[in-house]
């Protein structure tokens, strides 16, 4: 099974990250309030940046890695995507 590391951007411009194993589903429930730390407040969010690994523990690490970035090197991630 694959894990996804993602990035969603919030209305407000809030960049939150997070880990899956299904992607679509995730978005949909960030974007519907089901099982999220995001607020209302800040929804609806777009899918801006996501990585693929084989395993959760690798998908954690990278999580935990780019949750300690600064907002500009998350920026950087998002613009290699493109």
């Amino acid at each position: 099974m694959a894990y996804f590391v993602y990035i969603v951007k919030c209305r407000d411009s809030v960049l939150y990250t997070g880990i899956t194993w299904n992607l679509k589903k995730r978005i949909l429930q960030h974007n519907r309030g089901i099982k999220t730390f995001v607020q209302q407040s800040r929804r609806p969010v777009k899918l801006v940046y996501w990585e693929k690994f084989q395993t959760r523990f690798g998908a954690a690490k990278r999580e935990r890695q780019i949750k300690g970035l600064r907002r500009e090197k998350k920026e950087n991630l998002i613009e290699s995507l493109r």
